[in-house]
């Protein structure tokens, strides 16, 4: 979760460092902090709990002699409080030493027995100040080698991690490991760079390194290298970021996320981009894999939060066209309940960051027993798509708001194209050309709900700041968004909302109605099931009989609802495989609004971070 940022080079690292952490901060915003090596060979460091605007404060009160190699971090707490002495970097070795970590070390209770008895007064509540003192005892006892003391350090530490480190012995030097935890390494021309993602140096390259599960990485200005925790030279894995810097910035929008919101039209598209072959889906990335989708009897799809309603929708699409039974797993489950899964089970993963630990975790549970992986990503480079046997791109470019928005209707637009490409393998779809229109005109509509509902929805919640609670309610692959449109208010406006099958309306959560409830209704398309329609229309009866508020989200010309409905959202008509894309538009402006209007900060929400990247 963490965001860290590492820096070689002649330009002053203070200021890369603060850049690149500005671009970080959505991993994390507990509190940040940076030491850097001066141009005397003297470690200075700087630390404060909060969000990176009070180290900037800080810096500009009293700034740090700036040198040409440093460290950063911004925090999301794990061990300890968000405390100035909990913030990262730690010291060690006399403070000549600073480390900065992501992840948990699950051992660190024993190795703070073991540095106590020796004599260690430890500062903090944190599991890193053990890595740190532990690195200073094996440089001090080694005489000297940093990158031999880091390798022996890394050995002994078990659970997640991404270490960075530097000694005032050593100017021009930051050591780097990775496990189960991300870390990407930035080329420059004359310096080089780390970081938890390419957003920390994508405004100086877009040349990057990849490296893998167990392995170190040292950087000097001129020179990167990489081995195993063993010592073995290792080659990384070259590729080129596909966006700039000026794509991770607000641009003139108020917030991260009404940025992202509208960049959603854009975000289908690119997704789509390159995958239509006349009328047949053909993803280029899984061409000559079509073993992944023939003889295989059953697909599971993995995934947390956000990403796991968008699997739901999959599951829907891949069974309708693939013709092949789907089950969508939650990926901090999956691997702890023995699941039954082998090589006719194709298990595909859907991570935005590519790093998000339950779902790594849940891949290589797939692998080991012999079952066939494929991930959904947005993040070249990332770990999962390299755990896996194919990766499916989403092209979405880069989310920072916390609140997944763009990144989540590519996700279901990735699943769309999967099962289509799927289904011409498998042949069980003979004829695409329907779908594929439907397809293509999905950002046209995307964009079309914006321009129309925008205004409406934001005033609606306007209306609703001092609402406590919201229902939703959904059925058919409306259901994953009713989920999804919860989500999204419980994240950002910290109310209670809850999204509900309305088939179970009856079976229990009726029982939550009152006068004045109000409940979002994603009605199916009369079109596609008029009884599933008329279902939905039914529970529409039923709530407002007792009292509630009823917003409905239906197609253009449905007048059905009008008679039931307190406000109607308008979406433009579509296949039902691709209406959720257009539904939960509103949801997610409506949740945005809802916590704009009661003042809070929607790119930023208390106790979360963008990539869940530990257990």
């Amino acid at each position: 979760m963490c965001g860290i940022v590492g820096y070689v080079g002649p330009r002053p690292s203070q200021d890369i460092l603060l850049a690149g952490l500005a671009r970080l901060e959505y991993r994390g915003y507990d509190s940040a902090g940076v030491a850097v090596i001066d141009g005397e060979g003297s470690l200075g460091m700087r630390k404060k709990a909060g969000k990176l605007s009070a180290l900037r404060d800080s810096l500009a009160d009293a700034a740090l002699a700036d040198g040409n190699t440093g460290i950063g971090h911004t925090r999301w707490a794990t061990h300890g409080g968000p405390t100035d002495v909990n913030a990262h970097p730690h010291l060690a070795d006399d403070d000549r030493l600073a480390l900065i970590h992501n992840g948990i070390i699950e051992n660190f209770a024993s190795l703070r027995d073991e540095l106590a008895a020796s004599g260690v007064a430890f500062r903090s509540e944190t599991d890193t100040e053990v890595a740190a003192a532990l690195l200073g005892r094996e440089y001090r006892s080694n005489g000297g080698d940093l990158q031999l003391a880091f390798r022996s350090v890394v050995n002994r530490l078990e659970g997640a991690f991404t270490l960075l480190a530097m000694h005032q012995d050593h100017p021009g030097l930051v050591v780097g490991a990775r496990r189960n935890s991300p870390l990407v390494i930035g080329l420059g021309e004359g310096e080089n760079f780390l970081g938890s993602d390419v957003a920390a140096f994508v405004e100086h390259t877009r040349k990057a390194l990849a490296i893998g599960q167990d392995q170190i990485v040292s950087i000097t200005p001129d020179a990167v290298t990489v081995t195993d925790f063993a010592g073995t030279p290792v080659e990384a894995e070259p590729f080129d970021i596909s966006w700039d810097a000026a794509a991770a910035e607000k641009g003139g929008w108020p917030s991260f996320m009404a940025k992202e919101v509208a960049e959603q039209p854009e975000a289908v598209a690119n997704t789509i981009r390159g995958r239509i072959q006349g009328d047949q889906v053909i993803i280029p990335e899984l061409d000559g894999l079509d073993e992944l989708f023939t003889g295989i009897n059953r697909v599971i799809i993995t995934a947390c939060g956000t990403a796991s309603y968008a699997a739901l929708v999959g599951k829907y699409a891949i069974e309708q066209w693939a013709r092949v039974p789907v089950d969508v797993e939650l990926a901090h489950e999956f691997r702890y309940r023995d699941p039954v899964i082998g090589d006719d089970t194709l298990v595909v993963s859907i991570s935005q960051s590519g790093e998000t630990m339950d779902t790594l975790m849940a891949v290589k549970y797939a692998r080991e027993r012999g079952a066939r992986t494929l991930s959904i990503c947005n993040t070249q480079g990332a770990t999962i798509p390299r755990e896996s046997d194919a990766v499916v791109y989403t092209h979405a470019g880069p989310e920072v708001a916390v609140a997944s928005t763009k990144a989540f209707s590519a996700q279901i637009t990735a699943l769309l194209l999967l099962g289509l490409h799927m289904g011409r393998v498998r042949g069980t779809v003979q004829d695409a050309a329907t779908d594929v229109e439907e397809l293509t005109s999905l950002p046209d509509k995307v964009a079309k709900v914006l321009e129309t509902e925008q205004e409406h929805v934001s005033q609606l919640a306007s209306w609703m700041a001092d609402t406590r609670s919201v229902l939703f309610l959904g059925r058919h692959v409306g259901y994953p968004i009713a989920l999804e449109g919860a989500l999204k208010l419980k994240e950002i406006s910290y109310i209670h909302a809850e999204g509900f099958a309305a088939g179970e309306l009856k079976h229990g959560p009726i029982a939550l109605i009152e006068p004045g409830q109000p409940v979002f209704v994603l009605v199916p398309s009369p079109r596609h099931s008029a009884l599933v329609h008329s279902k939905v229309v039914s529970n529409i009866q039923e709530i407002r009989a007792r009292g509630a508020r009823v917003i409905v989200v239906a197609e253009e010309g449905d007048a059905a609802v009008l008679p039931f409905a307190d406000e109607v959202i308008r979406i433009p008509l579509a296949g039902a495989m691709f209406e959720p894309l257009l539904g939960v538009v509103p949801l997610q402006i409506f949740a945005m609004a809802l916590a704009t209007a009661k003042g809070l900060d929607v790119d930023q929400p208390r106790n979360l971070a963008k990539s869940v990247t530990v257990e």
